[in-house]
């Protein structure tokens, strides 16, 4: 069977694609997702159903668990979570529902991707989403498919009240709404979480339109190359249940995420051509920005061994967070700082607690990093994972950055609510902190992902040699094939990607179906 388009990957853009496109009853719209597909809410495991214990879900049975290089001071690899069910990682992330600030987007603009301009992106953001609690102003949507709310002050954890607090001490100001424009400050974090259920584009996009007749879902599925008739892309080859088929389609969506989506096209012949044809891959178009360009947040943890019991793992890992910038930079909310429960996913897989004590962390992750770093492929099977190497803070000011992130830290650990939660700090040791250098070598060693990974198929101008798609997400050079997902970020915003992810699908579907 012929369909009009096939999307490949059931993720936050996937889901958002699958259910946009199929609005035109006259579109026949396949999509084509490798992990499971759970149908019906009373079908979803725990670890994709249950919201607060992040840990287990990025770190369980639905991730793709790739493994990459970090640094070259790291011992082996460090491990990175994408989700591998219908609905992608939002069926396994931490939920945080967050806007950029818009000069992020204004900086695509400027690098010759006009569409992309804060004001020209904040309708979809507002589409989107269904905001509970600034409903119908000029910022926030009221009708969208997401719901978003913020914990309230009496259900904080007392290690959230108690960074909140001493944040508001230290001279921080309170943020009442980290999606408006001039966000800054210590905030409730906006999270699309209802009753402790993960509100994934699983169960908001897709499950809205899971009974379009236009509208055809396949999980297990696992897309080994798209076919080409000389430079149109004209169906994939996939593989389910272990034997090969093919589908044919007028126009084909790649929406696999960062890794996922330049894997696919360079295992297509569409990538560094000197790289895929010593791998013995045909190339079809010589794209070098594929898998180049590797954006993420690098993060480091700080541990704490905590007083009494803590609360249960039912609880919410992440309730509040700081945005600001060090005086080291020259750029604003460059840093994220946050409390975490040993349930977040933005403790490190490395970091094991052998004790039952109550222990919590710092999550301190830099959002405009200098460095990137590149994915290549390994080899030629599409199940063996490419080679992943963030080439975190390579750079001085970036490292200089995150020097101050930590002590910053540990000055909000020592204020007088906070350090009263406290029993000792594990992790950076004293001796860790006595100099920069030795603080550079903590960072280097301990350095992880905050989970954001993103522009490894870049939008770009025609003048661009790197870029991989045109600002409206097409292949270049290419008939037929998209990119839409995190990949095509020109440099990763400065938050959370999900809600520009699934803003830049919903982008994309409004083109497409104009």
């Amino acid at each position: 069977m012929k369909y009009d388009v096939v999307i490949v990957g059931g993720g936050s853009a996937g889901g958002v694609l699958a259910n946009r496109l199929t609005e035109n009853a006259e579109r026949s719209v396949l999509l084509l997702e490798a992990g499971p597909d759970y149908a019906k809410f009373d079908e979803l495991p725990i670890d994709l159903r249950d919201g607060y214990n992040v840990w287990r879900s990025a770190y369980g049975p639905h991730s793709w668990a790739y493994q990459a290089y970090g640094t070259p001071q790291q011992d082996g690899t460090i491990e990175i979570p994408r989700g591998k069910a219908i609905g992608g990682s939002s069926s396994i992330n931490g939920q945080v529902l967050f806007r950029g600030v818009p000069e992020d987007y204004d900086n695509w603009a400027s690098w010759g991707n006009d569409e992309w301009a804060f004001t020209k992106v904040l309708p979809y953001f507002r589409k989107l989403e269904n905001d509970l609690d600034f409903q119908g102003d000029d910022f926030h949507g009221s009708t969208g498919p997401i719901p978003v709310r913020r914990f309230k002050r009496s259900e904080l954890l007392p290690t959230s009240a108690a960074f909140y607090d001493a944040c508001v001490s230290l001279g921080f100001p309170e943020d009442p709404d980290q999606n408006h424009p001039d966000s800054d400050g210590i905030a409730h974090r906006p999270l699309n979480n209802i009753d402790g259920v993960r509100m994934s584009t699983a169960l908001t996009y897709l499950s809205s339109a899971r009974h379009r007749m236009n509208l055809t879902v396949k999980g297990s599925v696992t897309v080994h190359r798209i076919l080409f008739a000389e430079r149109t892309a004209v169906g994939v080859l996939a593989e389910s249940g272990g034997e090969l088929f093919s589908v044919e389609a007028g126009e084909i969506i790649v929406a696999s995420g960062a890794i996922a989506s330049p894997q696919i096209l360079m295992l297509s012949g569409v990538g560094p051509a000197q790289d895929l044809a010593k791998l013995g891959i045909t190339v079809v178009h010589d794209a070098p920005g594929v898998g180049a360009n590797l954006r993420d947040h690098p993060a480091v943890f700080t541990l704490f061994r905590g007083v009494g019991d803590g609360p249960p793992d039912s609880a919410p890992s992440i309730q509040v967070g700081l945005r600001y910038s060090p005086e080291s930079s020259d750029t604003r909310s460059d840093i994220q700082l946050s409390p975490i429960l040993m349930t977040s996913e933005h403790r490190p897989a490395s970091v094991q607690i052998d004790s039952n004590e109550f222990h919590f962390g710092f999550s301190a992750a830099l959002q405009n990093a200098r460095t990137a770093g590149e994915l290549t492929l390994k080899s030629s099977d599409p199940h063996e994972q490419p080679i992943i190497n963030y080439n975190y803070l390579s750079d001085e000011m970036d490292r200089a950055r995150m020097r101050e992130a930590v002590k910053l830290g540990i000055e909000l650990a020592k204020d007088g609510a906070f350090a009263e939660l406290i029993a000792e700090r594990v992790n950076p040791t004293d001796e860790d902190l006595s100099s920069d250098d030795d603080l550079d070598n903590w960072l280097l060693r301990n350095v992880y992902t905050q989970h954001h990974s993103s522009g490894t198929c870049k939008m770009g101008p025609d003048d661009d040699p790197m870029a991989v798609v045109d600002q409206y997400c097409r292949v270049r050079g290419l008939m037929g094939l998209r990119v839409v997902d995190a990949s095509v970020m020109p440099d990763v915003i400065r938050a959370n990607t999900n809600a520009t992810t699934i803003m830049i699908a919903e982008k994309v579907a409004d083109w497409m179906n104009q």
